[in-house]
Order: structure tokens, then sequence, then C-alpha cells
């Protein structure tokens, strides 16, 4: 390997870091200086000025319902690449369907076992 092999990629950290130091330097030029006026340092959401407190706190309810979200969403992208590939592995005579069933029967489960102790459920 040469140092032009790595050119390209030299290239694209050197635009990287230009690009992170010029959105600082906006940000530092262009930004809120002043902490006196109350109205530009406030929350703005539809040109109506929030009454609650912005550190509100969410139930534990919520977070493992988004856990389990993630977790399921990471598992349903492993079956992608499965889907991809899997006229390749039926040309070529592998068995493919056993280890992949055998996934989907651990998702099944999982998500049985979760209904069943009411991780899904909102509120009890």
């Amino acid at each position: 390997m040469t140092v032009s092999d790595f050119v390209p990629v030299l290239i694209q950290i050197a635009f990287a870091a230009g690009l992170a130091g010029a959105i600082i330097t906006g940000s530092v030029l262009f930004g809120q200086r002043s902490t006196k006026n109350a109205i530009k340092d406030s929350a703005y959401e539809c040109g109506i000025r929030s009454e609650q407190n912005a550190s509100t706190r969410f139930s534990v309810k919520f977070y493992v319902t988004a856990m389990l979200f993630i977790l399921f969403d990471i598992e349903v992208l492993f079956l992608i690449p499965w889907v991809m590939i899997y006229r390749d592995f039926i040309a070529n005579s592998l068995p493919i369907m056993g280890p992949i069933l055998f996934f989907m029967v651990v998702l099944v489960v999982g998500l049985a076992y979760e209904l069943k102790k009411g991780a899904l459920e909102w509120e009890k």
C-alpha cells in the first residue's frame, strides 16, 4: 500500500474536521450571547410560551417500552440480510431455514414473555 491509497480517506477526515470547526465557529460568532433576554433563552414551540418545567420526569414504563422497541427493532434488522441472500443459499443447497426459524421462535417466545409480564402495557 502506498500513501496515494489513503488520500481519499485523508481528504474525508480533513473535510469532516473543517466542517466541525466551521459549525463551532459559526455557533460562537452568531449564537446567543445575552442571558438578559428571557424570551430568547426559553424553549420555543409553535409560538406558545411553555408553562411547564423543562425537566419533566418520565415514568420507568416509558423507558422500558422504548428499550423493548429498540430491542425488537434491532432483531428485525438482523432479518434483512437473510432476506437479501435467501436465494443464494437456496441455489447452493445450504440449509438456512433451521437457524432463521430458531431466531424467529426466540423472538416470538420473548414477545410472549413480555406480554405475559405486562411489559408492553402502558398503564397498570
